[in-house]
């Protein structure tokens, strides 16, 4: 028989554990706003904001709007501190690089000389090295396959050749790309088949430059990208020792230049490139061609913006659970065939940003979070990941309480699939998390279709991996209910083509958003569970970043 007092007990109880279940229900679902996503990625990618060019008045007008959002959604600063209290920025500063007057590029071949356009036949970067001009005659070039350095692959592609004073010509990608088995893994892109690497490794050996051969299929895009990325302003992170990172000359050239180049050498590219593709590889010197060149550079230093919005956790403020997406795009470049010169970058990366709004406006309706969500939109991913790089070497927040990072770059705007995926094939516990969340909401895992892409080391979530911070890049599925796979590649290919880092990657009032949508929910409840637990993520035992994690595991307990 139970007394007054124990049955008014249990219905506290029951009341108290009906109460804590709404409140978890109403933490867990969300609305995420369709018509909101699309206004913001349509004011994001207008012509007003020029491209969201850092240190331009688009980054101005970006900065203050989603200031203005973040604000709105009621969100707390979450930057540097001002005067004793947060605001809504952290400052990057940057080295600013830019061409000044024409770029004069010859070539010398048997004899004869020839003149290349910029754009055309080469797509050469602005020096980062902080000198104020390039100027070299008739330098030697010499071909070095695939321009890498593995010494756990028992791989070395110079056979200590000498590049000082010489231009390496370098294959993209990996040695494996075309044959899809070997040493590298296959198919997937490591980071020795990244530009960035090459451009790295020909410095670190005091070459002159790097002349990086392009191929649709290796690069995964076009000549209209290389161009449209390398032949405006250029970016860098504030280096004490630039020459260590960046060789002079930085450049691209395309397929039927090389083959002409080798062949005034006496030389096949198409059988020389089938032996770089093997480990007995050696450099070979394109006798009786040089290559001679004059521009000058505009060197300075700027600061540009990140912006950080926060939702301070109830319990554990201190560890924080980060959503991230790039707000640059690349300015205003080189007009294209219809003369429009603004890169609107509504895809590449409005959507992003977009999905960070509508995800802090979330956060900031519900119930407070136990541990802290923080919102951060990083400047000038286009130019190398440096937002991103400069704030994981520059934390706000402690990365070893960072419990995980998820990454948005490029969702698509429209309907639902059955599927997503992540950028690259790395093994995490956040991936498993996701992959148990999306299952509930109905989609699948397909890993990354395009694996020899290295989309792993192309967006900002690298920039943290790198540290030890699990940290994953959400990827749109291209299974679409509509159309299904046939219907989203289709989409993929034509976006890649026609409108990736070109002029065309525009808003269009056709898009539904819906599929963003739903994503949403589930990057949501991912966020809210890893926000309102205790655990904490890390890489699988045999991934190369799971070293960094584990060093920070006291900081941890």
């Amino acid at each position: 028989m139970r007394t007054p007092t124990s049955t008014l007990r249990t219905t506290l109880t029951a009341i108290a554990l009906a109460t804590a279940a709404l409140a978890a229900q109403a933490a867990d679902t969300v609305h995420i706003d369709t018509q909101r996503l699309s206004q913001d990625v349509k004011v994001l990618s207008s012509d007003a904001f020029e491209g969201r060019g850092p240190n331009t008045p688009g980054e101005t007008k970006t900065v203050n709007y989603l200031i203005e959002q973040f604000k709105l959604a009621g969100l707390q600063p979450g930057g540097d501190l001002v005067d004793g209290k947060r605001g809504w920025t952290q400052d990057v500063p940057l080295g600013r690089f830019e061409i000044q007057g024409p770029v004069d590029v010859t070539v010398s071949e048997g004899g004869t000389t020839k003149k290349f356009t910029q754009g055309n036949e080469i797509a050469i970067r602005a020096a980062m090295t902080g000198a104020k001009a390039v100027d070299f005659k008739n330098a030697p070039l010499v071909f070095v396959g695939y321009g890498v350095t593995a010494p756990e692959r028992k791989w070395d592609d110079f056979k200590g050749q000498d590049l000082k004073g010489k231009l390496a010509v370098v294959l993209i990608n990996d040695p494996d790309f075309e044959t899809g088995k070997g040493d590298f893994g296959g198919k997937a892109m490591t980071y020795y088949g990244r530009w960035t690497y090459k451009y790295e490794e020909m410095a670190r050996r005091g070459a002159i430059g790097t002349l990086i051969v392009h191929e649709t299929a290796p690069a995964s895009y076009g000549w209209a990208t290389v161009k449209n990325s390398n032949t405006n302003v250029q970016y860098d992170i504030v280096r004490k020792n630039p020459l260590e990172s960046h060789a002079p000359v930085e450049a691209w050239i395309q397929r039927d230049v090389a083959v002409d180049l080798f062949k005034h050498a006496g030389l096949d590219f198409d059988k020389l490139k089938k032996q770089a593709q093997t480990r007995a590889f050696k450099p070979v010197a394109l006798k009786g061609v040089t290559m001679s060149a004059h521009y000058g550079v505009d060197a300075k230093v700027i600061t540009s913006k990140n912006v950080l919005a926060i939702r301070p956790g109830s319990a554990h403020p201190d560890q924080v659970v980060m959503y991230s997406g790039h707000w640059d795009h690349l300015g205003v470049g080189e007009p294209d065939a219809k003369g429009d010169k603004i890169y609107n970058g509504a895809i590449d990366n409005g959507t992003g940003i977009a999905a960070l709004l509508e995800l802090g406006r979330a956060f900031a309706n519900a119930p407070a979070p136990k541990r802290s969500v923080v919102f951060l939109a990083v400047t000038a991913e286009e130019k190398g990941l440096l937002g991103s790089e400069y704030y994981a070497s520059n934390p706000v927040y402690p990365l070893a309480k960072t419990v995980g990072v998820i990454n948005m770059d490029a969702l698509s705007p429209y309907g639902p699939a059955h599927d997503f995926s992540i950028s690259g094939s790395a093994k995490l516990d956040l991936l498993d998390e996701l992959i148990a969340k999306a299952k509930q909401g109905g989609l699948r895992f397909s890993p990354d279709p395009k694996p020899e892409a290295g989309h792993f080391f192309r967006s900002d979530h690298f920039s943290f991996a790198k540290h030890g911070v699990p940290a994953v890049s959400f990827e749109s599925g291209q299974d679409w209910e509509q159309g299904g796979v046939a219907a989203g590649k289709a989409s993929e290919e034509k976006y890649v083509n026609n409108a990736y880092h070109q002029p065309a990657d525009e808003w269009s009032a056709s898009w539904p958003f819906t599929g963003m949508a739903h994503d949403l929910g589930i990057l949501y409840a991912l966020g809210r569970d890893l926000a309102d637990s205790s655990v904490w993520p890390n890489w699988a035992k045999d991934s190369e970043f799971r070293a960094a994690r584990d060093a920070t595991a006291a900081e941890r307990k």
